[in-house]
């Protein structure tokens, strides 16, 4: 009776037990990630606290204060870690199917002739139940019987009984093979669905890391802008002083009034610009937009510092590491096995079925519930033959599983070649990341020395301020420029050392793995 005294909230939380145990073990076998899971809500979340007033800054807000915050607020982040409970959950049940299955039940009743009663019965039942590897089934009973006449005064009559059954398939579903797969597939699928969750996190990890760089990129334009305002004001105001003096034309005034009434607009675009993209990654984190955001200056250092370059690899090397390491590919190849076995279940299915039977059954002696006269039990043994006259949802399910088999390989085989195209243009696409940002760091110097000549020619009368204007513009351009390079080469490395499996994601933000050698390189090892 004790199991019928449990509340649904010790059901919830013996659920919680078996699953997350599952789920930590899994996540530490496949990636050696010990961290520990849940699928409960923080009632006392980052957002809720914001959204009490508890919260309302946030200061210098890194890589791994974003991940963090993204875990515990971000809603498809939570949507992933449901759809991996859900799949240990399924673990639990097929592993339960396997064991001993226990039920209980009783029953009471008075039966009477007319407006009198005649007799009150009742009785209780327990049974095991259980299915071997080999197919076979067993059912042990045991059960207690009373009744008792309300017309004589006689006493309660006690009886019990047991029955033990057991039936093996001799053909068709014998094997463990065929026995265990519902099990096997299940913590197949617990294996797809941390895969799935981990490559989830890199993912979700680089898309921050994206935000939170194109951030500090319109923070770095700001600066840029305002040095470039400010020494556009300081040469508007040079020209007014000389053009008093007569030293220069209206004309040369108005240009530098011109470009400092546009340099200003830039700044307030740079600004708003900003502004936007600081509230696109709160709303990203699962943050109140109201709440007040600044990052880390030191990031884009910190994630450059990160992100391996890995210039010495060539492209076969490259996808080499990743056929081996990207989560999402080796499920796919893993999937085409799932194929093969379904294909040989439904095979299974098609054979003729075969099961030997037997049973016994003991009944107590009259009034005396714990006596057995075991030379009168009731036993029997039987054979069942289902012949295969007819077997077409049979053959269609076979026929079936083989197109299924052959479109895992194929989609196995797609995966594959597009994962090695796209290694190859993020390969292309790193070098020509890498030769921009050399590009624009020499442009960024050769503005700096054109702004320099400029200034030591006007002052010398052989420069207009028109000039000086244009190496002005230059400069700034060529400064946001070298910042958007600079960042587009991080975010480039890191999609490549995702897509080739090496990111990892640490409780301290990221890191990247050492690719292994190449195949060639681990055969002369060994």
């Amino acid at each position: 009776m004790l199991p019928a005294c449990q509340s649904a909230a010790e059901y919830a939380a013996q659920a919680d037990a078996e699953v997350y145990e599952l789920v930590e073990s899994r996540r530490a076998a496949l990636f050696d990630e010990r961290a520990s899971f849940t699928i409960e809500p923080d009632p006392h979340s980052l957002r809720e606290r914001v959204l009490d007033g508890e919260v309302t800054r946030l200061e210098e807000l890194g890589l791994a204060d974003c991940l963090e915050i993204a875990a515990e607020n971000h809603r498809d982040y939570q949507r992933r870690k449901e759809s991996l409970y859900l799949a240990a959950l399924d673990v639990t049940l097929e592993r339960w199917r396997l064991g001993w299955i226990p039920d209980a039940g009783a029953d009471f009743g008075i039966d009477g002739l007319g407006d009198e009663a005649q007799s009150a019965s009742g009785g209780a039942t327990l049974e095991f139940s259980r299915v071997l590897g080999s197919g076979a089934e067993i059912v042990a009973t045991l059960g207690l019987g009373v009744v008792k006449s309300l017309v004589t005064s006689d006493g309660w009559d006690v009886s019990t009984d047991a029955l033990l059954q057991f039936t093996q398939p001799i053909l068709r579903g014998a094997g463990e093979r065929i026995v265990l797969e519902n099990l096997t597939q299940a913590e197949r699928d617990l294996v797809y669905e941390v895969r799935s969750f981990e490559r989830f996190r890199r993912t979700l990890a680089v898309d921050i890391a994206s935000r939170l760089l194109r951030v500090l990129q319109q923070a770095d334009t700001i600066v840029n802008e305002e040095n470039n305002y400010e020494r556009v004001k300081e040469i508007r105001t040079r020209n007014e002083a000389l053009s008093q003096a007569g030293r220069l034309s209206d004309i040369q005034v108005d240009q530098a009034s011109q470009d400092e009434y546009s340099s200003q607009t830039r700044l307030i675009d740079a600004r708003q610009s900003y502004e936007t993209t600081l509230d696109e990654l709160k709303l990203f984190l699962g943050l109140p937009p109201t709440v007040e955001l600044s990052v880390r200056r030191d990031e884009l250092e910190r994630l450059a510092l990160i992100a391996q370059d890995f210039e010495g690899l060539e492209a076969g090397q490259v996808v080499a590491v990743a056929l081996e390491s990207r989560p999402d590919f080796l499920t796919s190849v893993d999937q085409v096995d799932d194929a093969e076995r379904r294909a040989y279940i439904a095979a299974d299915a098609l054979r003729m079925g075969l099961d030997l039977s037997a049973s016994i059954r003991f009944d107590s002696a009259p009034d005396e519930p714990l006596r057995y006269n075991f030379q009168d039990a009731d036993w029997g043994v039987g054979v069942l033959l289902d012949l295969p006259i007819d077997r077409t949802p049979e053959r269609n399910a076979y026929r079936a599983s083989l197109v299924s088999l052959q479109r895992a390989t194929r989609d196995a085989q797609q995966f594959e070649d597009e994962l090695t195209v796209d290694l190859r243009a993020e390969l292309r696409d790193l070098a020509a990341r890498r030769e921009s940002y050399a590009i624009q760091a020499n442009a960024v110097k050769l503005a700096r020395q054109r702004v320099e000549s400029a200034q030591l020619n006007q002052k010398a009368g052989r420069a207009s301020t028109r000039d000086l204007l244009e190496a002005q513009s230059a400069l700034v351009s060529s400064e946001n420029a070298q910042t958007r390079a600079l960042i587009d080469y991080t975010l480039a490395r890191l999609t490549l050392v995702l897509d080739m499996g090496l990111l990892r994601v640490e409780p301290d933000g990221l890191r990247v793995e050492e690719p292994p050698g190449t195949p060639e390189d681990r055969g002369a090892d060994e």
